[in-house]
């Protein structure tokens, strides 16, 4: 009878990355660095116009170019097919029908992709190919009060709008309210590995390399894009260098597609950081308006979130900012609204956080500014409206650590000795003051499959269709496994990025651990069953396959949320509008913790951003050409090393869901949610002025200053 050594206790311990090594040698190869044979590169033109379409194109003079093989455009390209449901049975984004048309709704939109035998030939074409345009009027002008407006319908993110009780009466009755417009501008994710894919045909079997944050998601897009049998196609992201929402199905990979199969050879197309600006999606510009009407002790009576966003004119898009206070606080009125201008600019996509990064700005700000007319601790404030159950949805909550966040985060931070009154510290030339805010992402679990193997030399192998986009995904998996089977993680192998594994989450919406991990979990159990009655292993090895469909069916309707709590401490030069974040911390309800050394990672990559949202972030366009202004990482602000200061992340030791046998929740994005409006409270409480239009900019600080 074969055993298993019983081991426990790799869940929960730091490893470091088990393919760390490989990325710091090299040896890690990411997509744009696979060699094949006859490769030849694919450079995409686009639009310099904001509207309007393409009249004509000098080729010619193009495929007289050295190296050039051919141009193609809507002229001369292959069909495709976008009548089909999409990822979460939405319809694809229209801008992955690549040439289909002469229209151009946006700066940015692709007219073409050149293709050479070297990736400096196709740029240089690419540069040369002359398009002319019959060009019309544009309109990217986001703003609040536009007519053209209209309110979202529900998607399967969430509902376009709640409402429940007399919004209008209980604000009347309340004896204080707040009713403020807060903005966020656009932003971009631009993660550092660029979007990347290579195309080729393998025996009448299309391969796909490319860097995705789900194989088997480009896989069925590509598929019903170009009406073949999925079986017939195959994608490999084995590394990728970030995705952060923005690397699903995009215009390179379908572009690849295209020219490998007009070529008959291998196509890779890599967009440039410039490119990326206009092809992968972006945050929204929003425009909030939140009303809050409370009894004296801050209880609120009215809770009205109001969210605009800016959609293209070809797809819909709704930044979900509405949604925190659908979970946060309840009030006997409680109204949630999401609408949306489609205006000639790109449309936007997910990115860390989707509707709960600026939403929790906004709402978290608005709490900020009730506790300070109801004279209440923000603190004391946000525990007297902890709810009882789903604000909305009326559900039970499966574990609420929200106050346990707050109060050892205000042990920990030293909340007791601060002062009230705002603009009353000071060190040196520096204002100081301290805010903090609540955050939640929804927890969940997708039904996924899983296999694994039981080899013949004692090792054990996981495939899954998995995505590693550097949260340490592949690492997780591997100690899960390793615990499951009660082995040392040594002895496992996991294996991810490829489509041919079988239907799996995605690395998105913090469920792709959650996900892979119960499937793993399962395929694990049934494996031990099967060694428990094997003699021995044949040199094929033992393998069984987990799908957790049945069982996260069978869950029962809950209200499934990660929560944490932020503190931050900022310092205000008002003679200069210089804002430094000189300490955060961060406390999180996140489930149960698989490696506490990339989860800490997690929780200040995106506490980090936060930062940057705050006092960094904005992408801005020209209202003249529609293009944006400093289309890469030098126009684009961020945070660097200098603007980090000393970030502090921890999590409870307990946060149960009796309900999830394997008791993880996604932690990629809690850290972002409220860091923000953390760092925008401390500012008030620093100099008695609201931010209330991101990002605080030594101009906006001045401006105030002179204003107050």
């Amino acid at each position: 009878m074969t055993t298993v050594t019983p081991l426990k206790g790799s869940v929960g311990t730091a490893h470091t990355r088990v393919e760390g090594r490989d990325k710091v040698t090299g040896a890690a190869r990411y997509a744009a660095e696979i060699p094949f044979a006859e490769l030849a590169h694919g450079w995409l033109v686009l639009s310099t116009i904001a509207r309007g379409r393409v009249r004509a194109m000098d080729t010619d003079a193009v495929l007289a170019m050295p190296g050039v093989l051919t141009v193609l455009h809507h002229g001369n390209a292959l069909h495709v097919d976008t009548d089909y449901a999409g990822f979460l049975g939405m319809p694809p984004d229209p801008s992955v029908a690549l040439f289909q048309h002469d229209r151009v709704p946006y700066a940015g939109w692709p007219v073409a992709l050149v293709v050479a035998r070297t990736s400096e030939q196709a740029r240089e074409a690419a540069e040369a190919l002359v398009v002319h345009y019959d060009q019309e009027p544009h309109d990217i002008a986001f703003k609040d009060g536009r007519p053209d407006a209209y309110l979202a319908a529900d998607t399967p993110v969430g509902p376009g709008s709640t409402a429940k009780g007399d919004l209008d009466a209980e604000l009347a009755r309340s004896a204080v309210v707040v009713d403020a417009e807060y903005t966020t501008p656009e932003e971009h994710h631009n993660p550092m590995e660029p979007h990347a894919a290579t195309a080729l045909w393998d025996g009448g079997r299309l391969e796909v390399v490319d860097s995705n944050q789900g194989a088997l998601w480009v896989q069925g897009e590509l598929a019903n894009l170009f009406s073949l049998d999925p079986a017939s196609v195959r994608v490999r992201s084995e590394h990728v260098g970030g995705g952060f929402g923005s690397k699903g199905v995009r215009a390179h990979q379908v572009a690849a597609v295209m020219a490998a199969t007009v070529l008959q050879r291998p196509v890779r197309v890599v967009l440039t950081r410039r490119q990326m600006f206009s092809l992968v999606g972006y945050r929204s510009p929003t425009a909030q308006r939140v009303r809050l009407g409370a009894d004296p002790d801050g209880r609120l009576r009215a809770l009205a979130h109001e969210a605009l966003n800016q959609s293209s004119t070809v797809h819909e898009f709704m930044e979900p900012s509405a949604t925190p206070g659908r979970v946060l606080y309840d009030a006997p009125a409680h109204h949630t609204a999401h609408r949306i201008v489609r205006l000639d600019v790109p449309t936007p996509t997910f990115m860390r956080a989707p509707g709960e990064a600026p939403g929790s700005f906004a709402l978290e700000s608005a709490l900020d500014e009730l506790a300070e007319k109801c004279g209440v601790d923000p603190i004391d404030l946000r525990l007297r409206n902890e709810p009882e159950a789903g604000p909305v949805s009326g559900l039970p909550f499966a574990g609420r650590g929200l106050i346990a966040c707050f109060r050892a985060g205000a042990r920990r931070f030293g909340w007791a000795e601060r002062d009230p009154r705002p603009g009353v510290r000071r060190d040196g030339r520096w204002l100081l003051g301290t805010g903090t805010a609540a955050c939640t992402f929804h927890a969940g679990a997708v039904p996924s499959t899983a296999a694994l193997t039981a080899e013949a030399d004692g090792r054990f192998t996981v495939r899954i269709s998995a995505a590693d986009i550097g949260t340490g995904a592949r690492t997780a998996l591997t100690l899960i496994a390793a615990d499951a089977l009660e082995v040392t993680p040594e002895r496992v192998d996991v294996l991810i990025g490829n489509s041919d594994f079988g239907p799996a989450m995605i690395a998105g919406g913090s469920m792709g651990t959650s996900s892979w991990g119960w499937a793993i979990t399962a395929a694990a159990e049934d494996l031990r069953e099967r060694l428990a009655l094997s003699a021995d292993i044949p040199p094929e090895g033992i393998t069984v396959r987990s799908n957790t469909m049945e069982a996260i069916a069978a869950l029962p309707p809950k209200e499934r949320h990660s929560y944490g709590a932020h503190f931050a401490e900022a310092a205000v030069d008002i003679t200069t509008g210089e804002v430094r974040v000189r300490r955060m911390l961060g406390i999180f309800a996140a489930g149960r913790i698989i490696n506490p050394l990339t989860a800490r990672n997690q929780f200040v990559g995106g506490m980090t951003w936060g930062i940057s949202m705050a006092l960094h972030e904005e992408a801005v366009r020209d209202p003249a050409s529609g293009a944006h202004v400093g289309a890469d990482l030098a126009g684009y602000h961020f945070a660097a090393n200098a603007d980090v200061p000393h970030i502090e992340a921890d999590w409870l030791p307990e946060d149960p869901d009796d309900d999830d046998p394997v008791r993880i929740k996604g932690i990629g994005e809690i850290g972002i949610v409220g860091a923000a409006a953390a760092v925008a409270n401390a500012v008030w409480h620093a100099t008695g002025v609201r931010h209330r239009n991101l990002p605080i900019r030594p101009d906006r600080i001045l401006m105030a200053g002179r204003d107050a």
